[in-house]
């Protein structure tokens, strides 16, 4: 008898079958059986289903008579199934990797409980995969914890569909509570089984992708076009069949709120017999309100109490008194927006006019997302060094909701926004502004950079269409000629900056700014982001941060993260990063795993190249401030031809010369483990490589950069701070030595260097 029956409900899923079903198969927990449930789809669905089935013996095809609906095939499918645990899933749908592992792991933890309740990825049809509600709130759920619905009601907002959750077979079978036709029928499914549950455990970890289809009203299925009033029929039979569960009593207040708050959004879908639709609801409330139940107040207290008392005409006239004045809001707001548009230009121009405040500096980075890189770092030292020159941030509407105090700062297109662009003297950004921005004579604009270029820039892309990705260069090369100064870290960078961006621009190798916090670092300073991370004392954190790829949508991890935390063992810690434009996802369904620490929404990327012992990267220009820390950096690489070939690149990462390579260089994950476990991570040959590339890379980085840009542009001294070369820096401290006073013995250990000469 297998652990886990999978039952999968099949018709008109021909184009998704296949990927559904190789999606349990290929699985790494094989303990299972695979039931697949047609009902005569004219889509050739119960074809490929008896297909499949021929070629793996875990698979059964089952077929009723045509159309059942979709109740009659999960119901079908679970009296057929022989496993401990019941789970369903869509044809549409997909278990991610790993999924049954965690399920049959957190289950035995559990020891068999009822209900386990897993997390799901919503991927939006021509989207890509985002987390959920559902998710979130079973993440806070106790380790370990198992409890009933009266316990933690609000489990009630989880999900209720029957393909997020494992019911164990004897207690289904037990159940007063069987699917409903319609596409609310699962609902009720799901409702009954957690009501009546003795025992709930959650796993919140992302195990099944929710793939939304396109909608096709035209392929809804007869038997599963069910009215509003048949769904207010759905929840009575559902309280009636509960009433009899010793646990109904705990758990009815919050059924009936979620019940009442479900058929009140249902309302306004209803568009023909409304009438009978609020007789029914009206009789639901009669019926199965508990006692001493209390309508919630606001708005939709009122209009759920008119529905409640069926006072239809009273709610249909508040609805339209409601729906009137939002138009006229909307209506306002829209009129204010279209005077906005056509007004901002004049109003731009006007401030135009008025003279230049030589005391106003602007300050963006990475297209308005927040206070960060190498215009942060300027920022703070312009407000030590120069504190007359007041800096204000353009950031977009989310970035501004997450600002720390004290920030002054403007919205994108506000009033304010064009008063400042047109009057600010010092323009210090990581990215170019936008093309409406017009530069005045006086003005200065210092673009910082925000990385070592490895991958070809600028004007370069033309010969490389993928990456350039419908760039314009005309527009490129006007914002270009608006820069008065560009920041260089190192000669490499300086040669490719003048050739990717042609311009008049100066060339000011002061090193990046935002690196100087790898010179300064205390060991306190490094110890605290350390226990801000969840890094416990003495372990080694390794970072992991790859750049994106342009031929490619979503975060895609090349590393199989579970077996390498495995294989390195408790002692060690990685820290998953991914690039910022993948929206600060990186774990996924691997999120809760131990030993991994997703850190992609983290703000700073220099604090967590602070707290980490070692780097993996790929390709992204992280290599080159990490270098800076003197601390061993592995390149992973596996799909370097094809990154070479889209993208184009400046120089061989992987030539093996000093001054190319930065340390080891893995193509799989068993190089990865082996290096990490070998000792070749800090092998003496590899410090070598590390020494050479630090020494082409970080020239200028010596803990001085924000200084001099700020004596230079803001304070207009013309002699600029001299640079400590690399060999006469020290590092600041490896994070393990910070951890426990004294370093580990396989902590990176850097020669003795003198100390700096600090001008």
């Amino acid at each position: 008898m297998p652990r886990l029956s999978i039952i999968v409900p099949v018709r008109r899923v021909r184009g998704s079958l296949r990927e559904c079903l190789e999606s349990v198969l290929s699985q790494s927990f094989t303990d299972l059986e695979v039931i697949g449930v047609a009902d005569g789809s004219p889509d050739g669905s119960g074809q490929l289903l008896d297909e499949i089935a021929a070629g793996d013996a875990r698979v059964r095809a089952v077929h009723l008579a045509d159309p059942a609906g979709s109740d009659s095939r999960r119901t079908a499918g679970a009296e057929r199934a022989t496993g401990d645990y019941l789970l369903f899933l869509e044809g549409t749908y997909v278990l991610l990797p790993g999924a049954l592992q965690r399920i049959a792991d957190r289950l035995a933890d559990a020891k068999d409980p009822d209900v386990l309740l897993y997390g799901h990825l919503r991927t939006p049809f021509r989207g890509i995969p985002q987390p959920t509600h559902s998710l979130q709130l079973l993440t806070e759920f106790g380790d370990g914890e198992v409890c009933t619905l009266a316990d933690r009601p609000e489990l009630l907002g989880v999900a209720a569909v029957c393909w997020n959750r494992a019911v164990r077979r004897d207690f289904h079978l037990a159940g007063q509570v069987s699917f409903a036709p319609g596409q609310y029928g699962d609902q009720m499914y799901a409702l009954g089984t957690l009501a009546r549950a003795g025992s709930i455990a959650a796993l919140p970890v992302p195990c099944v992708e929710h793939r939304q289809m396109r909608q096709l009203p035209e392929l809804v299925e007869p038997e599963e076009d069910v009215s509003p009033a048949d769904v207010v029929e759905q929840f009575s039979e559902l309280f009636g069949a509960l009433r009899t569960s010793p646990r109904f009593a705990g758990v009815h207040a919050p059924l009936f709120t979620l019940a009442s708050k479900q058929l009140l959004e249902l309302y306004a879908k209803v568009s023909r017999r409304r009438r009978r639709y609020v007789r029914a609801v009206a009789d639901f409330h009669r019926d199965q309100r508990p006692q001493g139940h209390r309508t919630p107040g606001g708005r939709a207290g009122i209009r759920l109490g008119l529905l409640s008392r069926g006072r239809g005409a009273a709610l249909a006239g508040l609805d339209a008194v409601l729906a009137t004045r939002r138009g006229l809001l909307a209506a306002v707001l829209a009129g204010r927006e279209r005077a906005a548009r056509r007004l901002s230009p004049l109003y731009y121009r006007l401030q135009r006019l008025r003279p230049l405040d030589r005391r106003l500096a602007v300050y963006t980075a990475y297209w308005n997302r927040g206070v960060s890189c190498n215009p942060a770092a300027i920022h703070r030292k312009a407000a030590e060094l120069a504190p007359g020159i007041r800096g204000v941030w353009v950031v977009s509407p989310k970035a501004a909701a997450e600002l720390p105090p004290g920030i002054d700062h403007v919205l994108p297109g506000s009033r304010r926004y064009w008063a400042v662009m047109a009057r600010a003297t010092y323009f210090i950004s990581n990215v170019n502004f936008p093309n409406q921005v017009v530069k005045r004579r006086g003005q200065v604009h210092v673009m910082t950079h925000h990385g070592t270029p490895l991958k070809v820039m600028g004007v370069g892309q033309y010969q490389y269409p993928a990456a350039a990705q419908g760039l314009n260069f005309k527009d490129l090369l006007h914002r270009v000629d608006r820069w008065d100064v560009s920041l260089s870290s190192n000669p490499h960078s300086t040669e490719v900056w003048s050739r990717a961006y042609p311009s008049a621009a100066r060339h000011l190798e002061t090193g990046y700014p935002r690196n100087d916090v790898f010179t300064t670092a205390t060991p306190d300073e490094i110890r605290a982001i350390r226990t801000g991370l969840g890094i416990r004392p003495g372990q080694r954190a390794v970072l992991y941060a790859p750049t994106f790829r342009d031929y490619e949508r979503t975060f895609t991890c090349r590393i199989d993260l579970e077996r390498l935390s495995r294989e390195l063992g408790e002692d060690t810690v990685l820290l998953i990063r991914s690039h910022y434009f993948h929206d600060g996802s990186g774990l996924g369904a691997r999120a809760s795993l131990p030993g991994l620490i997703d850190v992609s929404g983290h703000p700073s990327t220099e604090e967590l190249c602070l707290a980490a012992d070692a780097l993996i990267t790929d390709y992204s220009s992280v290599m080159f401030d990490y270098a800076n820390l003197d601390r061993p950096i592995v390149v992973h690489a596996p799909d370097w031809e094809t990154y070479r070939a889209v993208r184009g690149v400046c120089f061989d990462l992987l030539s093996g010369a000093p001054g190319d390579t930065p340390g080891a260089v893995t193509r799989t994950t068993d190089d990865l483990v082996r290096v990490f476990s070998d000792g070749t991570w800090n092998s003496a040959d590899n410090r070598e490589l590390r020494a050479a590339f630090r020494s082409r890379f970080c020239a200028f980085d010596d803990g001085r950069a924000a200084e001099r840009v700020v004596r230079h542009v803001l304070l207009g001294e013309s002699t600029m701070l001299p640079v400590v070369p690399p060999d006469e820096r020290s590092p600041v401290a490896v994070p393990r030595q910070a951890d426990a006073g004294s370093a580990p013995d396989d902590a990176p250990q850097p020669a003795p260097q003198p100390a700096p000469h600090l001008a």
